[in-house]
């Protein structure tokens, strides 16, 4: 007795069209983000954009919003990739409504509205206090170095720049004189009017080098004057652009770096060794993990961020937290005291935490009295039972889930401003699927 299968005909036609609800199973994350656009997210700012009414209509944007955030939320950043899914993805498909908009539509709809879209931040956190998944009992904080979309190979610092410039220009000047003699010589064998005349294309492509080089040196030079302005204000020595204490000459260090694919990137330190990139911060909460706050610097050390960050968790929930947790790296006399003066109890590190310790303690010169040998004794005097204990269960995961799990390791964008607004938008996307998984 032969074994009967179900039909496989892929000529087969549909006699309806398919709803979208049937594309994916109920209770999919691709319904939950495509859901929550449309009926739980303020879209005034992104659809104020459109009052022409010529041309093509465009994409509706609650969709390519939709898009954009459910990209994000299944670790597809790529405008291209994006655009892939809605080709070939039924969870794409689902969010879409079956519309496949091209990668440039996507790409340039991005460029167009990453303010707002990053505004949506704020929105998406108000739909995580609304489902209880944010308490701001205890508020962890920390950085982690993500690559910037350049090589730190295409970096020169301030010495090779000097060095580079007066060989190149040099080598110009030699250039350009050969090649005036050499023009001087086929006008007389050829006659003025004949071509010939035209300069190397080497020598063009000699000169804009020695341009960007230039470029690159005067911005150095600026960064260091305005460091030597900012020094003689102040008593705390100014960065320099290379990770030492700056000097009170407006010459900037030979070892200041400046890239030149992304100039406000920065080499930055790490784990793994040394990388083009850029800190991006995070405050998250530790009833959900949900990120509460966020923010993006170009500065390799986290101690600047620290006030910054609790004040941005207070502006984003309308309160500040209970405790706030942060490691040694935030830790400095002047940010706990600011501290001190936010309704909050601080615990942060005052050097590194030794294996079988509950108290972080490191090699820190403490000053006796001071606020940091306050903060050292407080954490020692807890032991185990410090509430400072659970910053690393907290945070860390949350890094995890973005570099890891979804696979964020570099931005796309360039240029601090934009990707900040990038590093929003993951941020976005953890909190929506922390929402998604609540919503079950």
């Amino acid at each position: 007795m032969s074994k009967t299968f179900r039909p496989w005909d892929v000529d087969q036609v549909w006699l309806l069209p398919p709803s979208v609800q049937d594309l994916v199973p109920a209770g999919h994350v691709a319904h939950f983000v495509r859901d929550t656009v449309c009926t739980g997210l303020d879209l005034t700012a992104i659809m104020a954009r459109y009052g022409e009414d010529r041309g093509q209509p465009p994409y509706h944007p609650g969709m390519m919003v939709a898009l954009l955030l459910y990209g994000y939320c299944q670790g597809v950043y790529s405008s291209r990739r994006i655009a892939k899914g809605c080709e070939e993805r039924l969870d794409f498909a689902a969010v879409t409504g079956l519309q496949r908009p091209d990668f440039r539509t996507i790409a340039d709809f991005r460029k167009q509205h990453l303010a707002a879209l990053s505004g949506l931040f704020v929105q998406v956190l108000g739909l995580c206090r609304a489902a209880g998944l944010v308490k701001l009992g205890h508020v962890a904080l920390d950085g982690t170095k993500i690559k910037a979309n350049a090589s730190k190979h295409k970096a020169m610092s301030y010495g090779r720049m000097a060095q580079a410039e007066a060989k190149l220009a040099a080598e110009v000047a030699q250039w350009l004189k050969q090649a005036a003699a050499t023009d001087a010589a086929e006008d007389r064998a050829h006659g003025a009017a004949q071509r010939g005349d035209e300069m190397p294309t080497w020598v063009a492509n000699k000169e804009q080098r020695l341009a960007r080089i230039r470029a690159a040196k005067a911005a150095l030079e600026a960064e260091a004057r305005a460091a030597a302005t900012a020094k003689a204000k102040s008593d705390s020595p100014p960065d320099d652009g290379a990770g030492g204490p700056g000097t009170s000459t407006a010459v900037p260090a030979d070892k200041a770096q400046r890239n030149f694919t992304d100039p406000e990137s920065r080499i930055m330190k790490t784990k793994d060794g040394f990388i083009q990139g850029f800190n991006a911060q995070a405050a998250v909460d530790a009833h959900g993990q949900v990120i509460v706050a966020c923010g993006l610097t170009n500065a390799g050390s986290d101690q600047a961020q620290l006030v910054a960050m609790v004040d941005a968790v207070a502006a984003a929930t309308g309160c500040y937290p209970s405790e706030v947790s942060a490691d040694a790296g935030y830790c400095s006399e002047d940010n706990l005291a600011d501290l001190a003066t936010r309704p909050l109890k601080a615990y942060v590190a005052t050097g590194r935490q030794k294996h079988g310790s509950a108290a972080p303690v490191g090699k820190r010169t403490v000053k006796h009295g001071s606020l940091v040998a306050a903060m050292t004794t407080k954490l020692k005097r807890a032991g185990h039972r410090s509430r400072y204990r659970l910053r690393k269960q907290v945070v860390e995961p949350v890094f995890g889930q973005i570099k890891q799990a979804r696979g964020f390791r570099q931005f796309l964008l360039r240029g601090l401003n934009h990707v900040t607004h990038e590093w929003t938008l993951v941020c976005i996307a953890h909190n929506l699927n922390k929402l998604a998984r609540a919503a079950r």
